[in-house]
């Protein structure tokens, strides 16, 4: 007669998952990981992220109602400010918008490997949201939000648009490593390539743009020291959450969001708010732009039928 005990340890004996045995069966810290295949993570936006993206995206809304309202109380020729000012919160409302609405969002499959004392590794499959949204918006404000800061300093174009190359590599590179593998250093490598990148921005603000707003005089050189100072603490605050969120991943959807909130109402919003209220206050800070940007066209230097003629 066969032993239904014997029969069922032998059937059992080639599975993968770990069974209890007699020593082991009235001890559960001791029981073992299961190597079976699990479900998938996703780390997906819930109620108090989507509920905090609507409420920025009304803020950057009425912000960029303020700011173009503060725009119509100077001259067009001193508009320059609040133009490129209002554009940030525009896009940034844009940028809200999408996200609020579930688009420019996709998700990053990730892989992790465990490791385990007494059987085979296992893979954990994870897929997280990544707002690639927020990144084009970035890509866009930013060096607007430099441009401000560069034409107050006075700096030059070269310095200008090194100033913003190095802005937009920053940005991209970031977005690069958001959708990095996990298995390889490349996700490290672009986040290092974008700190590099934010430290050349720092250096044409904090080397060339503090020597220039210095020689346009005191009130306009502590009015500059003040926003870049004020900017590059909170731009440098966006790696620091990154690092925890999109790098680590060891903070939710929601609390990355509500940190990129925060950081993008002071960045944008603060920031606007604080140089268009100084540029009604201080008259120094002010620039004034003439030629096309203020009259158009006009016709100095046009051809007129019969000019040649007469010249003839």
């Amino acid at each position: 007669m066969i032993d239904p005990v014997q029969a069922f340890a032998k059937a059992t004996s080639s599975l993968l998952v770990p069974l209890p045995s007699s020593s082991t069966a009235g001890h559960h810290h001791t029981s073992l990981p299961s190597i079976l295949p699990d479900s998938p993570e996703y780390q997906t936006v819930g109620e108090t992220g989507k509920r905090t993206l609507w409420v920025v995206f009304v803020i950057m809304t009425l912000a960029s109602a303020a700011f173009a309202g503060m725009s119509w109380t100077v001259p067009i020729n001193k508009r320059i400010f609040h133009f490129i000012t209002t554009l940030i919160t525009i896009f940034a409302a844009l940028s809200y918008f999408a996200m609020a609405t579930g688009h420019g969002v996709a998700y990053h499959h990730i892989v992790v490997n465990e490791s385990h004392p007494h059987v085979p590794d296992t893979e954990h499959e994870i897929y997280r949201q990544v707002f690639f949204a927020r990144y084009i918006d970035w890509t866009v404000t930013t060096p607007l939000l430099l441009l401000d800061l560069c034409l107050l300093a006075g700096l030059n174009g070269a310095h200008i648009l090194m100033a913003i190359i190095a802005d937009v590599i920053m940005i991209l590179t970031g977005l690069f490593a958001a959708f990095g593998a996990e298995s390889n250093p490349q996700k490290w490598g672009w986040y290092t390539i974008s700190c590099i990148a934010y430290l050349v921005v720092i250096w044409h603000l904090a080397l060339h743009g503090r020597a220039m707003a210095m020689s346009k005089g005191g009130n306009v050189a502590r009015f500059f020291g003040a926003l870049a100072a004020f900017t590059l603490i909170l731009w440098t605050a966006y790696p620091i959450v990154w690092g925890f969120a999109d790098g680590a991943r060891r903070v939710s959807i929601d609390a990355e969001i509500m940190c990129y909130a925060v950081l993008d109402v002071l960045a944008k919003v603060g920031f606007g708010a604080w140089l268009l209220i100084s540029h009604a206050t201080i008259p120094e800070i002010g620039l004034e732009l003439g030629g096309f940007w203020a009259h158009g066209l006009n016709q100095e230097g046009t051809l007129r039928v019969g000019d040649d003629d007469e010249g003839a």
